[in-house]
């Protein structure tokens, strides 16, 4: 078992891809701001989570020493983020969708979950640090 093999470390890795991802479709939104008929797009991944934790299955898992072996307990695995159209709505006469200061709001607050999320990361790996006898 690799030491950067937790469950809180695999949640937070899914929540940094979704964050990136977050950050490349609400930059695309962006850039077609302009752009006839374009409708904007949006990342799920907060909602998955919700819904997977709140399913009301126990969390215990039986410890597999190879990917090989059954699977003993919940197998659920985390989620991972979707890119959904929003396709019902338009906001300007060319039929286009996209609010810049919705998705410029949209982005600053990603960028701050994201930088949250870094800090978290470093603060483990500098608790693990110290605790493997660094300095």
């Amino acid at each position: 078992m690799s030491l950067l093999d937790k469950p809180s470390w695999n949640m937070m890795e899914r929540s940094l891809d979704a964050s990136t991802l977050r950050q490349k479709v609400v930059a695309n939104n962006i850039a077609n701001v302009d752009t006839p008929n374009f409708k904007r797009a949006d990342v799920v991944f907060e909602e998955l989570l919700q819904n997977q934790m709140n399913a009301g299955t126990p969390a215990i898992e039986g410890y597999r020493t190879d990917p090989r072996h059954f699977v003993i307990g919940n197998s659920s695995k985390l989620p991972y983020s979707e890119v959904k159209t929003d396709k019902s709505t338009a906001i300007n006469t060319n039929l286009n969708n996209v609010d810049m200061d919705y998705e410029m709001s949209l982005m600053a607050k990603n960028q701050l979950k994201y930088n949250a999320m870094i800090q978290q990361l470093n603060s483990d790996f500098k608790k693990m640090h110290t605790v493997l006898g660094g300095k």
